[in-house]
């Protein structure tokens, strides 16, 4: 007669494998995902440095400088990189690994076109200080929503109107130029986009399941690295205008 006592552990020893695989899995995924994202973000900075210097010599702007900071096309580079984003949110389920890998990398590229004014405004030493605050925080919020048994999500959609509300008060301070309006929105920005890196990591770990295709799989990381991404770049862009030295 078998022994009952064997069976459950064949049991428990097969539940424990299937965990560890599945923890494996989640870590390969989780990894690929930060990966994309820091490979983002260094395109962002190099298109960013690399147009500035173009943009800009001994103090005056270059033709290439007039073109893209002085002329209507100015608004080109403000806008494509927004363009692009909603195209890759909205055509990612169609398009290859590859693709979609090469349009994040353009996409990362034209933010660093956009961002590169930064060094018009603030000192390159506060700039590099100012990313390295960022990327301290961020791997610290990062951390806490990839470890937390906390549901973040009621946090999360609040969070997202808080992104909503960010943008409308930007738009009316483009009118009012308000100094008051404008700390307000970069303190409410810190806050929001903070918690979002927390609220983001959650949801990008919940997104793996060990049974996805590569396809799915690569489709679901890169939308996870677009989405970190964004929450570094603008948690960045918010806290350059506590922490950034100005030139002048």
């Amino acid at each position: 007669m078998a022994d009952p006592r064997q069976y459950q552990s064949r049991v428990g020893n097969m539940g424990a494998r299937t965990d560890a695989a599945i923890d494996d899995g989640l870590r390969a995924y989780m990894l690929k995902v930060y990966n994309l994202m820091a490979l983002g973000l260094v395109i962002t900075g190099l298109a960013a440095w690399g147009a500035f210097h173009f943009a800009v010599s001994d103090g005056q702007l270059t033709p290439f400088g007039q073109l893209i900071y002085a002329s209507a096309f100015r608004w080109v580079v403000i806008f494509a990189p927004l363009a692009l984003v909603f195209f890759l949110s909205f055509r990612i389920q169609t398009m290859s690994v590859s693709a979609a890998q090469t349009t994040f990398w353009v996409y990362a590229a034209l933010v660093g076109l956009s961002l590169s004014t930064i060094f018009l405004v603030y000192t390159a030493q506060s700039i590099t200080q100012t990313f390295f605050v960022t990327a301290a925080a961020f791997g610290a919020l990062s951390l806490y929503g990839y470890t937390t048994r906390r549901d973040l999500s009621a946090m999360g959609s609040f969070l997202i109107m808080g992104v909503f509300g960010i943008i409308i008060a930007a738009l009316v301070n483009l009118f009012l130029q308000s100094s008051a309006l404008q700390f307000a929105i970069s303190v409410i920005g810190v806050l929001v986009f903070s918690g979002l890196t927390a609220y983001d990591t959650q949801k990008i770990k919940e997104m793996y399941w060990e049974g996805d295709d590569v396809l799915v799989a690569g489709r679901k990381a890169i939308m996870g690295a677009l989405r970190l991404y964004l929450d570094f770049i603008n948690l960045f862009m918010f806290l350059l205008q506590f922490l950034g030295n100005n030139r002048q």
